[in-house]
């Protein structure tokens, strides 16, 4: 079920611990696995097994006992540390992703990724996946989900995703896109969904203005432009009218339910009506839980 927090509340959110397993046989490889702390081998055994905690990270030492047999001198370290976060976020035209995101990323540390970053990022860069993305939109025609899962799911790949963990921004939109997300074994530790209502979103979108210049978003009543100059050459989007702005609020409620019958159990709802800061210390309570969570498990592992 969803949660819904402030930034006093504390949230209960599920853990995953990044170890290496180990095998007293000295040709057994090390594979990286994701384990429940109750099953992580904190305890003495028959093979002579200690754990010692110097800080970070935590070592493992498999030492063979003293009665052991086996002439064999070896041990296998294994070390576990923090798993990096994994989060998406989500919210309906001006709902103030983009800001967040930014506040995230500033904070934790987290590689931004944005679908149509990277859609923008491959059609320049003349790929394979951008080529075929713009014959479709030279058509006008949308891109099919399989391209953009590619393009996805190969960031999501790289190291500094993998080493850092990941924010995606706005992504997957549908339940066909998050089933191929999962398909490829990316599951978020944490779905935000910024809720904001409805004539809230309509008035920040058709007060909305473009500085086409520096490509600053302004807007004409909660952040106006700086100077007459720049109010002078600011633009509007055709599609930020009333009118069309609902229907795209329709089709947002209507994809992000059915997204959300997937990542219910990690999904915390954030009041997104307030001002910036208020919202991200919702947020910041939410990954701040999470993170401490993961360090009392490996906490636990040196006692």
């Amino acid at each position: 079920m969803a949660t819904m927090i402030s930034s006093s509340s504390t949230v209960n959110l599920p853990m995953t611990v990044k170890t290496n397993s180990f095998s007293t046989s000295p040709s057994s490889s090390i594979n990286s696995k994701h384990i429940l702390p109750s099953q992580l081998p904190c305890t003495p055994t028959n093979h002579g097994l200690s754990l010692r905690y110097d800080g970070n990270p935590l070592r493992c030492r498999h030492r063979r006992s003293p009665q052991s047999t086996n002439s064999a001198n070896f041990q296998v370290l294994a070390s576990a540390t923090v798993e990096p976060l994994k989060i998406m976020i989500s919210g309906a035209p001006a709902s103030g992703k983009g800001t967040q995101c930014e506040l995230i990323k500033e904070k934790y540390g987290l590689v931004h990724i944005a679908a149509g970053d990277l859609l923008r990022a491959e059609i320049a860069a003349g790929s394979e996946n951008g080529k075929r993305a713009k014959e479709h939109m030279e058509k006008g025609q949308l891109v099919p989900d399989e391209i953009v899962v590619t393009m996805v799911k190969e960031r999501l790949s790289q190291p500094d995703s993998q080493e850092n963990g990941w924010l995606l921004d706005g992504y997957p939109r549908s339940l066909s896109q998050a089933t191929a997300l999962k398909k490829y074994g990316f599951q978020p530790d944490l779905f935000i969904l910024l809720e904001v209502p409805e004539d809230t979103l309509v008035e920040r979108v058709v007060g909305r203005r473009l500085d086409p210049v520096t490509g600053k978003i302004y807007h004409v009543k909660y952040s106006p432009p700086e100077t007459d100059e720049i109010a002078a050459r600011l633009t509007k989007r055709f599609d930020d009218t009333e009118e069309k702005v609902k229907l795209r609020l329709k089709t947002h409620h209507h994809n992000v339910e059915a997204v959300l019958s997937l990542y219910e159990d990690v999904t915390v709802k954030v009041n997104g009506s307030v001002n910036k800061e208020d919202v991200f210390a919702q947020i910041d309570v939410a990954l701040t839980n999470l993170l401490e969570q993961r360090k009392s498990a490996l906490g636990s592992l040196a006692a």
